[in-house]
């Protein structure tokens, strides 16, 4: 057997190789599985854009100076195993590298699954770590496979956004700028804000997905880049930056003088991207997804982030896939051309946001 990976190089994200090689044989206590489907977004761009600074590169380490694998989330099922505790077929979601197949090392197994324990990732954060059994999976539903693939990493980082602004009773400010509106973990946080009475919601996206994201209709007001002069520079705000757009950032933390806080999420914008230093007004601060569950599960029990997660989740997916007018449509690709195609795509962000992408290697 072998495993096919798409390869990146760290210093320049556009150039990409495929490799194929030889599985080696398992150890003991270590399981194959087959990525049979995983979910490609700007998120994963996101990754590999901070890979270095927040360790994502050393999820699915190369062994080669200057190549990376970029994790993406998805669907695999177990093929081998030398572990007694998981049985060949097991279907598991979780953190994968952009490849046919990898090996897990289970630890901290119980019935709803199990942490990678290979010794690379013992210092790497556990939300990150865990794979699940789709068979005990409370969000788990066989014919939802897809969209869970695209959207429920990206809105679980979207109702941490929204709970975090919240906690902080959103820094004294009731109006929130959202870059990159037409991104899935902006929209998905969009959502959940717009369910916020008294809060003001304005999305920032490229004319082109103007539209879109009017359509949505969790936003407020959608304006262009360029209609920054459109709201009143001393608006109380947020910036919840979803871009990464160095120029983006600076044009805000000028204008406006009364800006409470600056929420860095992401880089969707890769040719763009800039330090933060320098800046008029706060500290552009990097929100980490893992620490605001922490805080909520030492707040409300594992159990009670679990639930309210699930109910928001079911709340946000259905209104994504609502018929007649679903926010997202799936598209597939499958085999190594076509999966090194769809990265370069998603890489340009030139696609159309209603296309979410289903890669198999």
């Amino acid at each position: 057997m072998s495993t096919t990976t798409l390869l990146v190089r760290k210093n320049n994200l556009a150039s990409t190789r495929l490799e194929t090689t030889e599985d080696a044989p398992l150890a003991d206590g270590q399981v194959r599985v087959s990525v049979e489907s995983f979910a490609l977004t700007s998120n994963n761009i996101t990754y590999a854009a901070f890979g270095d600074a927040m360790a994502y590169w050393q999820f699915f380490p190369t062994g080669e100076e200057g190549w990376g694998t970029i994790p993406v989330w998805g669907f695999g099922s177990v093929v081998q195993s030398l572990h007694p505790g998981v049985a060949v077929g097991e279907r598991l979601y979780g953190y994968y590298p952009m490849a046919s197949a990898t090996v897990l090392t289970p630890a901290r197994l119980n019935t709803s699954g199990f942490h990678d324990g290979a010794p690379h990732r013992r210092e790497l954060h556990a939300v990150y770590n865990q794979y699940l059994r789709c068979s005990a999976d409370p969000f788990y539903a066989p014919a939802t496979e897809d969209i869970q693939a695209l959207l429920r990493p990206l809105f679980i980082t979207s109702f941490l956004i929204d709970d975090f602004l919240a906690d902080n009773d959103f820094f004294g400010a009731r109006t929130l700028l959202l870059s990159s509106a037409s991104s899935k973990t902006a929209y998905g946080t969009a959502f959940q804000l717009a369910q916020r009475p008294g809060i003001e919601v304005i999305g920032l996206t490229s004319p082109a997905n103007v539209a879109f994201c009017e359509s949505l209709g969790c936003y407020s007001r959608v304006l262009t880049y360029d209609q920054l002069d459109q709201l009143h520079a001393d608006t109380p705000c947020i910036y919840v930056d979803f871009a990464g757009n160095a120029g983006l950032r600076l044009a805000i933390h000028t204008r406006f003088a009364n800006l409470k806080y600056s929420c860095s999420i992401g880089g969707t914008h890769v040719a763009e991207l800039g330090g933060a230093r320098d800046l008029p007004g706060p500290r552009a601060t990097l929100f980490f997804a893992p620490a605001q569950i922490k805080k909520r599960s030492a707040d409300w029990g594992a159990a009670g982030l679990g639930q309210r997660l699930v109910q928001a989740w079911q709340t946000f997916s259905q209104r994504a896939t609502h018929a007649p007018s679903p926010w997202l449509l799936t598209q597939h690709h499958q085999g190594a051309d076509a999966v090194a195609a769809a990265y370069q795509q998603v890489l340009a962000g030139k696609g159309d946001p209603h296309i979410g992408h289903i890669l198999t290697l």
